[in-house]
């Protein structure tokens, strides 16, 4: 038992190395001036850099409406699965996971066949205009459409997960016999009990749209990855400051999601 757990302590001292080696490096080259000491400089000229707070609030709006559209998407459908159709669940599974192995590049070369083939077959209907609406710079509809896309096999899995936990059929038929209409037995029986699932592919399509930057670079975008690889081609220093600062902010949402899925835990089982 203690060379079992001499062996474990040497893969978490290892792992540890991995991830806060090349993190320590980064934080020193952020804040090591050479002439000057340090000086957290960079990280003060973030705020005030420009397109810095726009490309954020761009990606944070991508990522809100990735997270509403992608869970309004495969919550019902995957709650469906369980009641009434298990059979398809196979077939979903595959269809949810293609976007796995499916590269970026070929995925961003056909939507953007479609955006230029659809405006010259579609110019005098309104079809036009939907699809000049859907690349408005300002927010581009055509990305969330893509991260709903990337973001199935993540959001499926969380949410095939947590429903595996529960027992969803005899929720419902529960909340049923208590006179509940089958939407409202969905709403006030089952998505409770899907607190964690929910909140986990919440995060991880937030991660993914925060961190994603092929699709975006070539459609021409400029959500926070791409701002940050552009900023870093003249301002190396403050284009690593803000990698640092977006990775101790994933981790921020991460620990918050810890906390959050405790909680809601903890008041299940106290309920229970």
């Amino acid at each position: 038992m203690a060379r079992l757990n001499l062996w474990r302590w040497a893969a978490l001292a290892l792992a540890a190395l991995y991830f806060l080696v090349p993190m320590a490096a980064s934080v020193v080259f952020t804040v090591d001036v050479p002439g000057q000491g340090v000086t957290l400089d960079a990280y003060r000229r973030i705020l005030s850099a420009d397109g810095f707070v726009p490309s954020l609030l761009l990606s944070l709006e991508l990522a809100a409406a990735t997270i509403v559209v992608v869970l309004l998407l495969m919550v019902p459908a995957t709650v469906a699965l369980r009641l009434g159709s298990p059979r398809l669940r196979p077939v979903v599974e595959v269809v949810c996971s293609l976007p796995l192995v499916v590269p970026p590049i070929a995925f961003v070369a056909g939507i953007a066949t479609v955006l230029k083939w659809g405006p010259e077959h579609f110019s005098r209907t309104p079809l036009f205009q939907t699809f000049v609406a859907i690349q408005d710079p300002d927010f581009p509809v055509v990305l969330v459409l893509a991260y709903v896309v990337m973001a199935l096999p993540f959001v499926y899995r969380a949410l095939d997960a947590g429903l595996r936990a529960v027992d969803v059929r005899t929720l419902v038929e529960a909340a049923r016999s208590c006179g509940a209409s089958l939407p409202r037995a969905l709403v006030g029986a089952v998505l409770p009990n899907l607190r964690g699932a929910l909140l986990n592919a919440s995060f991880l399509t937030l991660a993914l749209v925060l961190g994603e930057f092929t699709v975006a670079s070539l459609l021409g975008y400029e959500p926070f990855a791409v701002w940050i690889y552009a900023v870093g081609g003249s301002q190396a220093q403050m284009s690593v400051a803000v990698s640092v600062l977006s990775l101790f902010l994933t981790w921020a949402l991460l620990l918050a999601l810890a906390v959050l899925g405790g909680r809601s835990r903890t008041a299940s089982a106290s309920r229970g």
